[in-house]
């Protein structure tokens, strides 16, 4: 018998087997998930050759190919692109409502669906429970552009609902894609409505797998619902809570481009409470008709959010050692 089979454990001699490298098993579960791999490298991968665009001047030459262009007759010009945006007259307003509109969603995307969450869980009625759920989570089925037309549908000068109840009041028309004051909220609001069900949904699906018993011990103690929900639902609650809050805050330098751009019809009139770095990315590609401008502007973007997804989980992991995700 080979001495590396053998091993010593508590004074006893211990035999292992040792295992095959690559079983008929481990060949099923490969080609199970094959289309998983091929889908997230033909997707998630070959795309990422556009980060050369970032360090490039691309000119296509009619007759050269497109490859031929941009890896052989585009000049090479380091971080010269990056100044695009920082050269911008409007990057203070865009990065501030890049991150003050991220911001505000965050703490609204983690207290209220989990909130929510537990009010549903704990009505009585089942019926009513899934009523409200579907409810909730129906929204996050619906595109930007469905949801932009019910907006318009309310906002509308002439025939909206809002300007038609107004005027039946004795009130006068507003211009809604006309005055910017009112777009934060309506912003908020929206991005709400329609994100904050699949994270609710999320939370529901833990708090149905806590153990009963927990709660049944807790009941027989004397304790309260709020305590029961402060005692043992928010403690088993975290490790997810944890994990939404890192991957929100690795999104905090892109938005919505639906909800910023085609929510908003693209109105020059609210652009100053409108214009993220994501709708600022897209004009720069489809007016100026400038890759390498756009591309530096989404590499950085990228780039500072894993950055703040690696401390925002070092953070995390600090104060809950079990919490974070990776």
């Amino acid at each position: 018998m080979r001495k590396d089979n053998l091993s010593v454990k508590g004074g006893e001699c211990v035999i292992r087997k040792k295992r095959k490298r690559f079983t008929w098993d481990d060949l099923e579960l490969t080609l199970l998930s094959l289309p998983s791999i091929t889908w997230l490298i033909t997707f998630c991968y070959v795309p990422m050759f556009g980060i050369v665009f970032a360090f490039k001047n691309y000119k296509y030459k009619p007759g050269e190919g497109f490859l031929y262009s941009l890896f052989v007759s585009s000049k090479w010009v380091g971080l010269k692109n990056f100044e695009f945006l920082f050269r911008s007259p409007d990057i203070a307003n865009i990065f501030r409502n890049t991150l003050g509109y991220n911001i505000i969603f965050l703490l609204i995307g983690v207290t209220l669906p989990v909130a929510l969450a537990i009010m549903i869980t704990q009505l009585h009625s089942r019926r009513v429970a899934k009523v409200c759920q579907t409810a909730v989570f129906l929204p996050h089925f619906l595109s930007w552009v469905v949801i932009s037309y019910f907006v318009f549908a309310f906002l509308s000068t002439d025939k909206g609902l809002l300007n038609s109840i107004i005027t039946s009041l004795g009130g006068e028309r507003i211009f809604w894609y006309q005055d910017p004051k009112y777009w934060p909220y309506m912003l908020v609001f929206i991005n709400t409505w329609k994100t904050f069900g699949y994270s609710m949904v999320v939370y529901m699906a833990t708090i149905t797998g806590i153990d009963q018993s927990l709660y049944e011990s807790a009941v027989i103690d004397g304790a309260s619902k709020w305590q029961q929900t402060w005692g043992i639902t928010i403690p088993l609650l975290r490790p997810v809570i944890s994990i939404m809050f890192i991957m929100n805050v690795g999104h905090i330098f892109s938005t919505d481009f639906g909800l910023f751009y085609q929510v908003t019809r693209d109105s020059n009139s609210i652009i100053n409470v409108t214009q993220t770095l994501d709708v600022y990315v897209y004009k720069a590609l489809m007016q100026s008709n400038n890759y390498n401008y756009s591309s530096a502007v989404a590499l950085m973007q990228s780039v500072f959010g894993c950055i703040l997804l690696v401390i925002a989980n070092k953070v995390v992991k600090k104060i809950d050692p079990e919490s974070g995700m990776f």
